[in-house]
């Protein structure tokens, strides 16, 4: 079984809240961050969401990472007819990062810079690379990770569902192992809050999900925030 933490936070300085997560039974976790102009992000983020789960609870299990990123595919065109029959959502997008585990495996498959984690044996592995422009720059070896928390287009995605019409889907499974901990959330939260505090709170904390939201507000809440915590027995 799983521990399964959530929460979502409008943040600090923004309006409305443009992510959109869901728990999907049994265990599927989706996290959205959706971007537009007026509330084309949160048309995006819900659309992706909902079509998600749509296609996974009328798709036979297993949900392996094929199936994750046919879900993400089906999203893809949705949103963008949507913004083509809306001139109002034109232009909108939104990350996706969904995992799904079974007895044995996690499965994951991602586009954005929403991010899935794994914290085993006092380690905190970012499983997910963010689909940023500097990112690329960090493996490219022209910035450090340091630099790219800072650097003025951190924020510029070279992937999103919905933006383009073709999307490069990062998709990949693993063992799952006792104790495992995973982590899925917006970049509201690892902009605001670096890895070595987010795996203290993640060990420490009663529950972790409210702890990372507080976190990321008590570091400004410059973004909407929204997290996922899932714990393996």
């Amino acid at each position: 079984m799983a521990k399964i933490f959530q929460a979502t936070h409008v943040g600090k300085v923004r309006r409305n809240n443009e992510d959109s997560l869901i728990v999907i039974e049994p265990k599927i976790f989706v996290v959205a961050d959706g971007m537009g102009g007026a509330k084309a992000g949160e048309v995006a983020s819900r659309t992706l969401v909902e079509t998600v789960k749509n296609f996974l609870l009328k798709t036979p299990p297993p949900w392996n990472e094929k199936i994750l990123a046919s879900a993400i595919l089906t999203a893809n065109k949705k949103i963008s007819d949507l913004a083509r029959q809306n001139e109002n959502y034109s232009g909108m997008g939104t990350t996706a990062t969904i995992l799904s585990l079974d007895e044995k495996l996690a499965y994951f498959a991602h586009v954005g810079d929403s991010r899935l984690y794994r914290l085993r044996n006092n380690f905190l592995e970012q499983i997910t690379e963010d689909h940023s422009y500097v990112e690329t720059l960090v493996r490219r070896g022209d910035l450090t990770p340091e630099e790219a928390r800072v650097h003025p287009m951190k924020n510029v995605l070279i992937q999103a569902v919905g933006a383009v019409e073709k999307i490069f889907i990062d998709q990949a499974n693993f063992p799952v192992e006792g104790g495992d901990m995973f982590l899925l959330c917006t970049d509201g939260l690892t902009n605001m809050v670096d890895d070595e505090s987010i795996k203290k709170i993640l060990q420490t904390a009663q529950n972790p999900a409210d702890a990372l939201i507080e976190a990321a507000l008590s570091a400004g809440g410059k973004d909407n925030v929204s997290v996922i915590v899932v714990g393996v027995d």
